[in-house]
């Protein structure tokens, strides 16, 4: 076959980064990052829309899809700078997540044996599974611990029957085998779910889960940081899944199950940035956006921004571990630039005036 195309809507790639076809290695031999479409919102418990997120995530931007993004903040181009290629949207068809999630999973794998990162779009966070583990496959089996950004621990055992849902993946990854519970690290939790026997399976498993109430009181920093030494303990890489949900839905309405209270925008890619700078990040997936519920794409304007940050940051360290040089956030935007021209120097000023210049 030829591509994955897309599973809905016109073809076109993350923020107009190069095509590559999964059955043509040559297509990404070289590639850092393998985006990935996951158009699936079969494991919605409320409501759905989230097939539709990989589209809104790929294209929702005000500048060209040029292929180009440099970053202000960490002076890197994440589409530049690092080789990164978009394989299309996975079929997935919703009505059957018995056979859309082994389908995902083995394109993930893949990916990451061809020695990249992928970055799946989601669809609903029934994905994680699949992605997740299809990392776990390739560096072993309770090797990659994972950081998993939400509102809901996503920790329930059986809904309406079924043992697959967007309420059940981290169970089902710590129950395969494929992560180790000592080493799921939850961030953003809050409102009123799970139920006291979910939080106590959660509790026999050794997850670590970090409620909103405690993150206001110590600190997003400082929970981070004990996060990243929980994560980097004993295990090879970290996997990154992040719900839309974590934010307030001030900063994220898109969504299936919004709850009131949560991280700011802001806040949420400051933390990714810091994962992806300082951690063996080896896979990540962005979930939940549903277009039907977003507000003038401000929900789908953040998951690409996600992605963004995520990619720059990879990019940034790629740039420092070879040159032994340390990103520091407290550096001035312009202090790389020329030096100010010196006090009692008068400058020349350009002038325009209608049509024609001239220089006084």
């Amino acid at each position: 076959m030829t591509r994955y195309g897309p599973q809905f809507g016109p073809d076109f790639t993350f923020l107009g980064v190069p095509e590559c076809d999964l059955d043509d290695e040559s297509s990404y031999a070289d590639a850092d990052v393998v985006i990935l479409g996951a158009p699936f919102d079969g494991g919605t418990s409320y409501r759905a829309g989230a097939r539709f997120g990989p589209q809104a995530i790929r294209m929702t931007d005000y500048l060209p899809h040029d292929g180009s993004r440099p970053s202000l903040a960490l002076r890197t181009d994440g589409l530049q700078d690092l080789k990164v290629y978009d394989a299309g949207d996975v079929e997935m068809y919703s009505g059957d997540i018995e056979v859309a999630l082994p389908a995902l999973e083995a394109v993930v794998e893949q990916v990451v044996r061809a020695g990249a990162v992928p970055v799946s779009l989601g669809g609903d966070h029934s994905i994680a599974y699949p992605d997740a583990k299809g990392c776990a496959n390739v560096i072993g089996a309770g090797r990659v611990s994972i950081i998993h950004f939400d509102a809901h621990a996503d920790t329930g055992d059986i809904e309406f029957g079924s043992l697959w849902g967007h309420g059940q993946p981290m169970r089902r990854l710590i129950e395969s085998g494929a992560v180790r519970g000592d080493r799921f690290l939850q961030v953003g939790l809050r409102g009123y779910w799970p139920p006291p026997e979910t939080l106590e399976w959660m509790a026999t498993q050794r997850m670590r889960s970090y409620e909103m109430t405690e993150i206001v009181q110590r600190s997003l920093r400082e929970c981070l940081t004990e996060v990243f030494t929980i994560a980097t303990d004993d295990c090879d890489g970290v996997f990154l899944s992040v719900d839309i949900d974590v934010c307030d839905p001030g900063h994220a309405p898109g969504t299936g199950t919004p709850e009131p209270g949560g991280l700011s925008a802001r806040e949420l890619l400051d933390a990714v940035r810091r994962i992806c700078l300082e951690l063996p990040v080896v896979g990540m997936d962005v979930v939940e956006v549903s277009p039907p519920y977003d507000h003038a794409d401000i929900t789908a304007a953040l998951a690409n921004r996600v992605v963004l940050e995520a990619l720059c940051a990879i990019a940034r360290k790629g740039k420092d571990l070879p040159e032994g040089t340390r990103w520091d956030p407290l550096l001035p935007l312009l202090s790389e630039r020329p030096a100010p021209i010196p006090e009692g120097t008068i400058p020349q000023h350009h002038h325009t005036h209608l049509g024609h210049d001239q220089e006084r």
